[in-house]
């Protein structure tokens, strides 16, 4: 029976890969071809030294590490966001936000209208609305009886300024209701009992034995053996290879190893100038920065990470703190911090500014504030110079600095480095440096990506200057992660498979193919589609995946080339993924953002299913949804890191 399309559908075209209207699934017998434009060509990346050496290390059938629930990498999520409409309070006048919006309403009541006063009517907006009932705010009255109702004079400062800020007609008479209680310090410093207590601080090159994101396990040093840059000069976002040593990773109980497909989780820590500039803002004097003190907390899982949620006295300085524990640039603020400022400034419109934004009257400015471009304490700091809170309880609001993870890109069971008779083990990943611009016009990069980018310029000027990199005795903190994360675990040794990735989501892909290759040629039994901004430019690892790449790989380019996106070339490989959907042990893999990519991709599948399976969108979607059940269609994105922590009470996102 024949279905009319369903709204939003787009057909498959009619090509040499794709016939829609064909339900029966064959075996491609066409290779795909990379995509460039006329006129393109493309020069292979110089890969790792003896990046393809490989030396077989452990069987292939090690068990899997037991998942460990993450925390998002907020700085990636948010900059995977940045293009995608939501819907929103546009401020006035014209900022950049994060998210871009489309302006409904600037009244409080017709966004009461809009609603309801449902909460199922609210949870529509939820996720694209900073979440503080910004549709219940409260307008500003002026006193009848103030002669004056002088607007408030705002700080002078570029800092502010670069907030954006409508206050409308406050002034320091304005009433203000429903401000939010100041909350309580949970956060206590105390001196040694024996001031000559020895304590040895390692805070520039290790967390505190305390952070344990593995526990009962510690973090781990693992030596950088080389890194590089994949990417060209001119590339919009730079990503980085790194070679790490973990020959000597201390063996955890039972057989657990890492595994293609996994994902390690690195603990960044805060730049060493982020720390000072916050020192300096709060008056922190310098001769107590480093000083051991006797940290005591009432309740939490700080400063552990994933500790047990337990009061704690612990040996430390306000330095490793900083550096080590508490996020400083990752989370747009919230109102008990904006309280605490407002407690603890001593000027009086500054004072007031922040009281309205804590207030029922300043919701939308609020808003504003949460959902606009990155802030961090530090500029918050020097918007509101006159607050000074004390550090004990400034931190005990902030939220917890979270170890950020990155897919393996091989296969951990198969590479190693000769280092004279003894062979190092190695693992291998991909960071993309992910940049918005900071409140002084430069860049603001992410912790994580921040972090690995300074580690890969160290590693590189050495090497440029003829030296061995290894005698820098530059080291990453990590631990063994996400080992049976969905691609790791649904990772098979046989049967046909498709690759999906953008950008750098394609690196675990890539220790896929390089598994597959011990025990099979891959050609026509692995499709990989990987989708790029300018093959030119960004185009990450290739030529580094040992095999003849136009023979399993597509490129898809959005900037140059054809100005495809991957969901493109799904449509155009129709008959491949109808076969790989009704193929027993069959499987399609995708990895990149869930905003964009990949409900693109799952868009496109759905499309696939339609034209090839003549059904409507709903028996579509429904028999997509039992390809997921079965394993055959696996997708990772940051919306899995999400959804892990939603379901454990191991902190706050509040992104």
């Amino acid at each position: 029976m024949n279905h009319l399309h369903p709204a939003g559908h787009t057909c498959c075209p009619e090509t040499a890969t794709s016939h829609p209207h064909d339900p029966i699934p064959t075996q491609p017998e066409d290779i795909p071809q990379t995509v460039f434009s006329s006129g393109e060509t493309r020069q292979s990346s110089q890969s790792s030294a003896n990046s393809l050496n490989y030396t077989p290390l452990t069987s292939p059938g090690s068990p899997l590490t037991p998942a460990t629930e993450p925390e998002p990498q907020i700085d990636d999520y948010l900059e995977e966001l940045k293009d995608e409409g939501t819907l929103g309070i546009t401020p006035a006048p014209p900022r950049h936000r994060r998210s871009s919006s489309k302006p409904i309403s600037v009244d409080p009541e017709q966004v009461r209208r809009l609603l309801g006063e449902t909460a199922s009517n609210a949870r529509l907006i939820e996720k694209v609305c900073c979440g503080e009932g910004c549709c219940k705010l409260q307008a500003l009255e002026e006193d009848p009886e103030s002669k004056h109702h002088l607007p408030v004079i705002v700080p002078d400062n570029e800092a502010f300024r670069s907030l954006h800020l409508r206050l409308g007609p406050l002034s320091l008479e304005s009433k203000l209701t429903k401000t939010l209680n100041l909350s309580p310090p949970v956060v206590s410093f105390a001196p040694l009992s024996n001031p000559t207590t020895p304590y040895e601080s390692s805070v520039h090159k290790n967390p505190p034995k305390f952070v344990t994101p593995h526990p009962p396990y510690e973090v781990f040093p693992a030596k950088v053996h080389h890194a590089r840059e994949l990417t060209k000069p001119g590339a919009e976002k730079k990503t980085y290879h790194f070679d790490l040593d973990v020959t000597d990773y201390p063996e955890e109980s039972g057989t657990v190893d890492f595994v293609v497909g996994g994902a390690i989780g690195v603990c960044a820590p805060n730049d060493d100038q982020v720390v000072d500039e916050l020192f300096d803002l709060l008056g922190v004097l310098r001769h107590l920065r480093d000083k051991p003190v006797i940290l005591k907390t009432t309740g939490g899982r700080w400063p552990t990470i994933w500790g047990e949620d337990t009061p704690r006295e612990l040996l430390t300085t306000r330095r490793e703190l900083l550096t080590w524990c508490s996020d400083l640039q990752s989370y747009p603020p919230t109102k008990p911090l904006l309280r605490l400022l407002a407690e603890y400034a001593d000027a009086p419109n500054e004072k007031k500014i922040l009281m309205y934004l804590s207030s029922a009257q300043g919701q939308a400015a609020f808003c504003d504030l949460r959902t606009g471009p990155h802030l961090t304490i530090a500029q918050l700091l020097h918007a509101f110079n006159s607050s000074k809170p004390p550090l004990s309880h400034l931190i005990s609001l902030l939220s917890t600095l979270m170890p950020r993870f990155y897919s393996l890109s091989q296969d951990p069971l198969l590479s190693c480095r000769r280092d004279g008779t003894q062979c190092r083990r190695i693992i291998e990943m991909a960071v993309t440096v992910h940049e918005t611009n900071n409140w002084r016009g430069g860049p603001r990069k992410g912790v994580g990506s921040g972090f690995m980018e300074r580690v890969a310029r160290k590693i590189m000027a050495a090497t440029e200057q003829g030296k061995d990199p290894l005698t820098l005795d530059v080291r990453v903190p990590m631990f063994r992660g996400l080992m049976a994360n969905p691609l790791a675990r649904q990772f098979c040794m046989d049967g046909p498979m498709m690759l999906i990735g953008s950008g750098v989501g394609i690196a675990p892909f890539r220790g896929f193919v390089h598994r597959r290759l011990m025990s099979e040629n891959v050609t026509n039994k692995v499709w990989v589609v990987q989708g790029i901004r300018d093959s030119l430019l960004d185009e990450i690892y290739s030529g580094d995946w040992g095999v003849q790449e136009d023979k399993i790989k597509t490129i898809v380019q959005s900037r140059g080339g054809t100005h495809q996106y991957v969901q493109d070339a799904v449509r155009h490989q129709a008959d491949l993924v109808w076969f790989l959907l009704n193929t027993l042990d069959g499987r399609i893999f995708v990895c990149g953002s869930q905003k964009g990519m990949g409900e693109g991709v799952e868009q496109a599948i759905v499309d696939v299913v339609i034209d090839k399976g003549n059904l409507n969108g709903e028996e579509a979607a429904a028999f997509l949804e039992g390809k997921k059940n079965e394993g055959q269609y696996i997708a990772v994105s940051f919306i899995y890191l999400i959804s892990a922590i939603e379901n454990k009470s191991c902190g706050s996102f509040d992104g």
